[in-house]
């Protein structure tokens, strides 16, 4: 958003002036008495002691004249200028947001950029900037192993819960409580309990066709089945 500057006329810099050569008041009453800084009223001060000599000069006042004509003019395309950048960054930031991802915006950061600050590319690029200094933390090598023991254990006896998993662990030796054993269940998708009602209305949508309908398995490797909500990793799991 651009910012207007205020403009005063001649008449009004004229009776700063003369109020300031007066010398009844500081600069400072002066300045707060028209609403102006002290030092924008010293400057109009200094311009019309400068001018003083070729005041009685048409030629002088004329080229002075058109030599504010022509600021004016520039400061006011200036103006035009920055309103029109404005607009367009707007609109660039907006579409930028909205058709990209977020993958693709962060893959647009450039950290070794030496003008434009990673401030700056994150405010315009709609990013967290915080987020951008995460380093993810590698599982550990005991969360692996546990977690390895727990799918073993469910894979052998699907019907344990928690409680059964947490009791068989300490007797192995491991110190784990419930709460523990519970969140590596969630996150490894090992769930004993009953599942959302999927009879319910408009959930028909979420439901995956049933594809071994009217096939009976008849001999062997007709069908297989395959669980594959954890997959052990030497480095981690899936």
């Amino acid at each position: 958003m651009s910012v207007i500057r205020k403009s005063y006329t001649v008449e009004f810099k004229t009776k700063v002036v003369r109020e300031i050569l007066r010398e009844e008041k500081t600069l400072s009453q002066i300045a707060s008495e028209y609403g102006t800084h002290t030092n924008v009223i010293s400057r109009w001060r200094d311009q019309a002691l400068a001018a003083l000599p070729g005041a009685f000069s048409d030629q002088l006042a004329n080229a002075q004249a058109a030599k504010e004509a022509a600021w004016e003019k520039e400061r006011e395309e200036l103006y035009a200028e920055i309103g029109k950048l404005s607009t367009q960054l707007a609109w660039l930031k907006k579409n930028v947001v909205t058709c990209l991802s977020r993958d693709e915006r962060v893959a647009l950061v450039d950290r070794t950029h030496g003008e434009l600050s990673l401030s700056a590319q994150t405010q315009l690029l709609g990013l967290n900037r915080t987020s951008l200094y995460y380093q993810p933390v590698p599982p550990s090598e005991e969360e692996i192993l546990l977690k390895h023991r727990i799918d073993k254990l469910y894979t052998d006896h699907p019907y344990y819960g928690s409680r059964r998993i947490t009791e068989q662990l300490k007797r192995e030796g491991l110190e784990v409580n419930r709460k523990a054993v519970m969140r590596h269940m969630h996150e490894m998708g090992l769930a004993v309990y009953p599942g959302p009602n999927l009879s319910k209305r408009a959930h028909r949508a979420t439901i995956c066709p049933y594809l071994l309908t009217n096939v009976t398995a008849s001999y062997p490797n007709h069908v297989w089945g395959l669980d594959i909500t954890y997959i052990r990793l030497r480095q981690g799991w899936l």
